[in-house]
């Protein structure tokens, strides 16, 4: 079946039901795959999903190993336009995997190899590694070189623009984009022109021209509403209210971006409305309604995070290396074959041979050393940081103070109190020494540690610190593990920069509440003079005394949060009333969960 039939649905299905009725499962698979791409190009998602998988089905019954990667593709396409990244990535890594166990593919695999390529650039991009994503690019661009595939070569001029654009080289994507408009235009390809023109518009906006834009933007919208590409219209739409309202057309910006989110919704296509719903805030900022442009903003947000949360982004890492070791090692494979057959044609070169092999053990071992080296070099430094924070935690002034005050008790013949604050002191240095030997414990036990701490500390306060802990109900204390000893060095920052200098009365209170599934908030609030003030007595002391407490906890969190994109947050407010005069200081700690 010619290219110039591929859209034509009617003739495709009249292909696929003869197919069928024949058993002729190679016919089935091109039948069916161009079907679903048709369906796709008209935002049918769901059919275009179907199709592909009958498609695939087909291939497997045919056993065309060819038409099994096309099919994988296609579906990585699919699900890719739904902001499916995992089901999405998993197809284009079985694509790739089975694409490049031939050993002298053809050019319709290379061509499959290319969409492959493609796909794991496009998830380079969604995880912001743009260098990366380049690189992808311009690998699968030399291949369509080599091919003189016109329409690859626009893909992937489009797909280094796009990223070249993220990095904020305007002047450069805009170079690509024009490119990929030339060969696009020498293929005839009126989709290409019209993502082509709509990326271009994009950057004059950027660079407010706003008239420029406009111009492109609404040739491009009528071409995408005759192509009938729910995907590209959207798009299309939410730059023209952008446009819109550069030009302060605010009316008419409001209804081209209401129609994208409008088609984002219908479509089920969370990165259309986020895009929308963003464009729709700034709008609402222009019109001066800023309560509505922070609601649609964080709308936009919620919607963004729904796309590429934190679990996505790990799973596609994860993926990633996993495809780049395997590379690597089918490479070695490769390697240790073409050497063995180099040993037995160079037989009397064993002299030869033996260098080498000595040269490579050498460097093995000198690899080896330089590894182990680097992870003695991290676990001293945080042996050394676990060491500073027990040391803060046991400070002489702390240690001396709690013993000077429950001999206190003691010289006054309360016996009663003595033993009830011994007791208290001495289950706290127990729960340190156990901690401080764990990398994680429960928030539970880390709670149990701090309340300890608090009522030691209160002592010397003559016990008018008025301390308490809020735990939101659906916060299990006892299945969150954060890192050991972490909220002892902000308490204690409370308690002597905030309430030791302030007159009457004394609060600390420590709330506990989950931001979403992937987090826990820990805020710490007390009513003391602020940290102004607080820095102003300090400056005034004859002796300095330097804490380092929090510091060790930031790097200690940020160890901890390695996992997890170094997503923990430590955020200081002053309190201060209508007046302006302090009130006190909020600490807010966000943790990631596992």
């Amino acid at each position: 079946m010619v290219r110039a039939n591929k859209r034509d649905t009617l003739l495709l299905r009249y292909f696929t039901e003869q197919s069928e009725k024949s058993n002729y499962f190679i016919g089935l698979a091109y039948g069916y795959n161009q079907l679903g791409s048709a369906y796709r190009n008209l935002s049918q998602y769901s059919k275009a999903i179907e199709l592909h998988k009958k498609g695939l089905e087909a291939s497997r019954e045919a056993d065309d190993l060819e038409f099994k990667v096309y099919s994988l593709n296609m579906l990585g396409v699919d699900y890719r336009k739904i902001d499916a990244i995992r089901t999405a990535l998993d197809y284009n890594q079985q694509a790739l995997e089975l694409a490049e166990s031939v050993k002298e593919p053809s050019d319709e695999l290379k061509r499959s190899i290319n969409v492959s390529l493609n796909s794991i650039g496009n998830l380079y991009h969604s995880l912001e590694q743009y260098n990366l994503a380049i690189n992808r690019f311009e690998t699968s661009l030399k291949i369509e070189k080599e091919l003189g595939n016109m329409i690859g070569l626009a893909i992937n001029n489009q797909n280094i623009g796009e990223a070249l654009e993220e990095q904020g080289k305007l002047d450069e994507a805009l170079e690509r984009y024009k490119i990929s408009l030339s060969y696009n235009n020498q293929v005839n390809s009126d989709k290409g022109r019209i993502i082509c023109n709509n990326s271009i518009a994009q950057i004059y906006l950027k660079q407010n021209k706003p008239k420029e834009a406009i111009a492109l933007l609404l040739t491009a919208l009528t071409k995408a509403k005759l192509l009938k590409d729910k995907f590209i219209i959207a798009f299309v739409e939410a730059n023209v209210g952008w446009a819109y309202m550069q030009l302060n057309a605010i009316d008419k910006a409001e209804k081209h971006i209401t129609r994208s989110i409008e088609i984002g919704k219908k479509q089920g296509i969370p990165r259309i409305t986020a895009l929308g719903t963003k464009r729709l805030s700034q709008l609402e900022q222009l019109k001066g309604n800023h309560a509505k442009a922070l609601t649609y903003y964080k709308t936009a947000i919620e919607l963004e995070k729904q796309i590429s949360s934190t679990r996505n982004i790990r799973y596609a890492n994860d993926v990633i290396l996993r495809y780049e070791s395997e590379k690597i090692n089918n490479e070695i494979e490769n390697l240790r074959k073409d050497n063995e057959i180099v040993k037995l044609k160079l037989k009397k070169n064993r002299a030869t041979l033996l260098i080498i092999g000595i040269s490579l053990v050498l460097l093995a071992v000198i690899l080896f050393v330089f590894y182990k080296q680097n992870q003695l070099t991290s676990d001293k430094k945080m042996l050394t940081l676990e060491q500073t924070m027990l040391r803060s935690q046991m400070n002489p002034h702390f240690l001396f103070n709690s013993l000077n005050s429950i001999k206190l008790y003691i010289i006054n013949n309360e016996k009663k109190n003595a033993v009830h604050y011994l007791n208290k002191f001495s289950k706290l240095v127990r729960k340190i020494l156990e901690a401080s030997s764990l990398k994680e414990i429960s928030l539970e036990d880390e709670l149990e540690t701090v309340n300890l701490y608090m009522h030691i500390e209160n002592i010397r306060f003559s016990n008018k610190i008025d301390f308490t802990i809020d735990v939101d109900r659906d916060v299990e204390l006892n299945q969150i593990k954060i890192p050991s000893l972490i909220l002892q060095p902000f308490l204690e920052n409370a308690l002597w920069h905030g309430l030791s200098s302030k007159q009457g009365l004394k609060k600390i209170d420590l709330h506990i509440s989950k931001q979403n599934e992937e987090f826990v908030v820990i805020s710490i609030t007390d009513n003391g003079i602020g940290r102004a003030a607080s820095e102003k007595i300090k400056e005034a002391k004859v002796l300095k005394r330097k804490s380092l407490g929090i510091n060790i906890t930031k790097e200690r969190l940020k160890n901890f949060s390695k996992d997890y994109l170094n997503s923990f947050k430590v955020v200081f407010v002053d309190l201060v009333d209508e007046e302006g005069n302090a009130m006190g200081t909020e600490v807010t700690l966000t943790i990631p969960i596992i």
